[in-house]
C-alpha cells in the first residue's frame, strides 16, 4: 500500500484527527492540500493551516495551506482549481472538517444548528461535488467522510438531535455519492472509531481529562483511514466503516499502542457517541 504522488484535497485539518491523517499520507510523499479557517492562531486551540502544512512537509508529503470556509462555494471552487493547478489531479477527498454541539434540542441555538448543517451536511456535500469532475481522471479515486454509521435507535437520535442529524447527514451525503458516481468507478465511504479520540473536542465537549484519558490517539484513525484510501475504488465503497474492523480486517490484533495513556486496557476506553 502506498499514497506516494497522490494527491488529497481535505476539508479542515489544522489539528488532531485531520492532521494526523494527513501525517501519515504525508509520510508516503502525498500532497495534501488543506481548506481552513484558521490562518491565525485561536487562542484556546493549537495549529493553524500553515502549522500544519510545515507539519506536512516535515514528514515527507508536499503541502497547500488554503484559507477558506468550506461553507462558502468561491472557497471550495478555488480550493479544487488550486488543488488540480498544483499538483495536477484529485486522487481523494477527505471531508473532515465537522462542527460539534451536544446540546439538547431546547437548548441548541438556531445559528449553532446552522452551523453544524452548513459546515457537516452542505460543506461534505459540495466539496464532493466540486471534486468528482476532477477525481474521474485519478486512477484510484476515493472520498472520505469522518462520519457515523446511520444507527437510528431512540439512543442517539434522541441524544442531541441537532448534532445527530448534523453527523448522520454527512453518512447519507457520502453514501448517495456512492451510489450515484459508482460507475465513474469514484469510491465513498465513511469512518468511525469505536472509542473516543484524545482531540480537543474530547477534551472540551465531552469530558475533559478523565475521558481523554480513556481514548486513543489519532494515529488509529490515521491508520485505518490510510488503508481505506488504498483499497480498489470500484469495490470497496458505500460503506459506513469502523477504525478498528477496518485494521482488524487487515490483521491488526494488538490495539494498546493506541492507548492515549499507556497501558489502558480496552475495557476500560471510553466508547465513542452513536455505537451502541
Amino acid at each position: 500500500m502506498s499514497l506516494t504522488g497522490k494527491t488529497i484535497l481535505m476539508s479542515g485539518g489544522s489539528r488532531g484527527i485531520g492532521l494526523a491523517i494527513a501525517l501519515r499520507a504525508a509520510a508516503d510523499g502525498a500532497n495534501i492540500a488543506m481548506l481552513a479557517k484558521t490562518d491565525t492562531p485561536h487562542p484556546k486551540l493549537e495549529g493553524t493551516v500553515h502549522t500544519a502544512a510545515e507539519a506536512i512537509r516535515a514528514a515527507g508529503g508536499k503541502a497547500l495551506p488554503i484559507v477558506g470556509d468550506v461553507r462558502s462555494d468561491d472557497d471550495i471552487t478555488e480550493a479544487v482549481l488550486k488543488t488540480q493547478g498544483e499538483f495536477g489531479g484529485i486522487d481523494i477527498v477527505i471531508n473532515n472538517a465537522s462542527v460539534i454541539d451536544l446540546s439538547r434540542s431546547a437548548d441548541l441555538a438556531a445559528k449553532k444548528y446552522d452551523l453544524m448543517q452548513d459546515v457537516n451536511v452542505r460543506g461534505t456535500f459540495m466539496l464532493s461535488r466540486a471534486a468528482v469532475p476532477v477525481m474521474k481522471d485519478a486512477p484510484n479515486p476515493h472520498i472520505l467522510s469522518l462520519s457515523p454509521p446511520l444507527n437510528i435507535s431512540a439512543k442517539w437520535l434522541g441524544a442531541h438531535t441537532g448534532y445527530t442529524l448534523a453527523k448522520y447527514g454527512m453518512t447519507m451525503a457520502t453514501l448517495g455519492l456512492a451510489a450515484e458516481f459508482a460507475d465513474a468507478g469514484i469510491a465513498a465511504n465513511t469512518l468511525w472509531p469505536r472509542t473516543t479520540i484524545a482531540t480537543a473536542a474530547v477534551q472540551n465537549l465531552l469530558g475533559g481529562d478523565r475521558v481523554m484519558a480513556a481514548s486513543r490517539t489519532a494515529d488509529i484513525y490515521a491508520d485505518a483511514a490510510y488503508s481505506v484510501l488504498n483499497k480498489p475504488a470500484a469495490s470497496y465503497t458505500g460503506q459506513t466503516l469502523i477504525v478498528e474492523d477496518v485494521l482488524e480486517a487487515d490483521g491488526v490484533t494488538d490495539f494498546s499502542k493506541y492507548a492515549a495513556v499507556p497501558g489502558t486496557p480496552d475495557d476500560r476506553l471510553f466508547p465513542d457517541i452513536f455505537l451502541d
